[in-house]
């Protein structure tokens, strides 16, 4: 069973990054609505650690975090339409957001771990 303080710092580790990267995405997008900004917050802090907690305790081959991976694409998309109410931005919000904080994760896991 993994410490509570080192589950923390994994769920750290992937959570502030992809903030950052995925608001740098908006904002390189020029949204700048603050209900967007906000909402991939608290998206982001949703589904992040909701995927990380599953993938420490379940399964962490590249299938699952696949399967992970696009579950959170669709939530997301469908979280910016109940927002923006346009599917094309939406889907591209949610896509670019999480493929590229996605390939910037594991850029960083590559480099530091």
């Amino acid at each position: 069973m993994i410490l509570i303080e080192t589950l923390i710092e994994i769920l750290l580790m992937a959570l502030i990054p992809t903030i950052l990267i995925e608001l740098g995405v908006l904002l390189l997008l020029r949204e700048r609505r603050q209900k967007v900004l906000w909402a991939s917050v608290a998206m982001n802090i949703v589904t992040n650690v909701s995927l990380n907690l599953f993938l420490v305790y379940v399964q962490t081959g590249l299938p699952t975090i696949a399967m992970g991976e696009m579950l959170v694409i669709l939530l997301e998309t469908a979280c910016y339409y109940l927002l923006i109410r346009n599917w094309a931005q939406a889907a591209v919000y949610g896509l670019l957001c999480n493929v590229i904080s996605f390939l910037a994760g594991i850029l960083l896991v590559t480099l530091f771990i």
